[in-house]
């Protein structure tokens, strides 16, 4: 009991926060599953499970009115089972998917609901109500931080023995695969991620970084400065010679008509 108001209350203050301070990204899972594990008295496990999901989840975000699956609430409840059934991270991936999946739905729901009071709200702009819009905007945010502590709460105090149990009697032979496959999940979050990004002017920089992992051996700390620097050089050095080119070229052609 005590465990599921715990992480129900983390879950619904992070969303609060996160919409009130306009997006400072503290719905991430490595900061979410660092908070939950701090709150459970396992830290490291926290640290160590937000790393690897926010790999997974790296290009889970909502653009537009496209709904990704829900992180907050993977991230959340994949890191409290995994504590739980003191599995760690391999619990965590295993499960913090669907959950995302479920809660996308849950989400959706939400959405529907406060959509049905657009009308006033746009009869509170009409009339400059900027108190009733604020209050409005306000109350829309405490629902869907009451969403999610009734699914947290929900989920943690009725299916933590289920989950237990069902991780307790998975063969080993489906728990390698699991393992596998988490290994596996961090590419795919890149994949994802890189999919709108690629295009035919910085595909050459993917193939740098897979070439220098692949064949020289660099740490991803290295490869990471190499980017940083060589970003830098790009955006700042490149650029900054092109602008004055352009510049001496608008000269030139001044002095040519002022003659």
């Amino acid at each position: 009991m005590q465990t599921a108001i715990i992480v129900g209350l983390i879950l619904a203050i992070l969303w609060f926060v996160e919409k009130m301070l306009g997006t400072p990204m503290v719905i991430r899972p490595i900061v979410v599953s660092t908070i939950v594990g701090a709150a459970l008295g396992d830290l490291q496990t926290g640290i160590l499970v937000g790393a690897t999901l926010e790999l997974v989840f790296m290009g889970f975000i909502q653009v537009g009115g496209a709904v990704p699956p829900d992180v907050l609430v993977g991230a959340g409840l994949g890191t409290t089972f995994a504590i739980m059934s003191g599995n760690g991270a391999d619990v965590a991936l295993a499960l913090a998917l669907p959950i995302a999946l479920l809660a996308q739905s849950l989400k959706v729901i939400v959405f529907i609901v406060r959509s049905w009071f657009m009308d006033f709200a746009m009869r509170l702009a009409k009339e400059a109500n900027i108190k009733g819009l604020i209050t409005l905007n306000i109350a829309g945010l405490l629902l869907q931080s009451a969403m999610y502590f009734v699914v947290a709460f929900v989920a943690i105090l009725f299916g933590s023995n289920a989950v237990e149990a069902f991780i307790n009697n998975i063969p080993e032979a489906i728990k390698n695969g699991l393992e596998v496959a988490g290994g596996l999940l961090p590419a795919v979050g890149f994949a994802l991620l890189l999919l709108p990004m690629m295009n035919k002017n910085n595909v050459l920089y993917f193939l740098l970084g897979f070439a220098l992992f692949a064949y020289l051996n660099l740490p991803v700390l290295g490869i990471t400065l190499f980017g940083v620097v060589l970003a830098f050089v790009i955006v700042f050095e490149m650029k900054g010679k092109q602008g004055e080119t352009t510049e001496a070229s608008t000269t030139d052609e001044e002095e040519l008509f002022d003659v």
